[in-house]
């Protein structure tokens, strides 16, 4: 089976991306900096805007949209990618070497990503939720607010959210919703 992307200039993007074989690291200081410095810097050329964003120990999600007459997210995943890992320590990455291919290229990401093109407001809405209460679901706090990898605090400050929003609830999404 081929698998094809959708692909829409100036759309804006659900992205699930996972480290290889799930191994926890994303969440170490020195490696949530190399990750902020992979988006700056891959974004000076290859511009999106981040929505939403948030980063576990073993994946991250997060919303984007492109630029207008642009379409060509895979490529700047691919940069992102490539910046960190050529970086990151193995003392903060783990033992990172891979025999995957013949080039024994680094085993720090999942080689492929997930996406969803979001097709309108309340699936944006339903994503960007999604994205702030994924820590309170996979056990790592209570509530979205005491995650500090995350948009949240940035949706909070913007009057979207109220700080307790996500506390003390279970949320349950629609299938369609996110991606693990």
């Amino acid at each position: 089976m081929e698998y094809r992307r959708a692909k829409i200039a100036g759309g804006t993007y659900f992205f699930t991306v996972l480290t290889h074989n799930r191994r926890q690291f994303l969440c170490e200081p020195e490696n949530i900096s190399l990750l902020r410095d992979a988006f700056r810097r891959i974004m000076q050329n290859h511009p999106f805007k981040i929505e939403a964003i948030v980063i576990l120990p073993e994946h991250l999600h997060c919303i984007w949209t492109l630029p207008e007459g642009e379409d060509n997210f895979s490529t700047r995943w691919r940069l992102i990618k490539e910046y960190f890992s050529r970086r990151c320590s193995p003392q903060y990455c783990g033992n990172i070497s891979s025999s995957r291919n013949k080039k024994q290229e680094k085993a720090i990401w999942q080689r492929r990503f997930w996406e969803h093109f979001i097709i309108d407001e309340i699936d944006f809405i339903n994503h960007v939720e999604y994205i702030h209460y994924n820590p309170v679901k996979h056990g790592l706090v209570q509530a979205p607010k005491d995650w500090e990898y995350s948009s949240f605090s940035r949706y909070v400050k913007a009057g979207i959210y109220d700080w307790d929003w996500g506390a003390g609830d279970q949320l349950t999404f629609a299938p369609s919703v996110g991606c693990e």
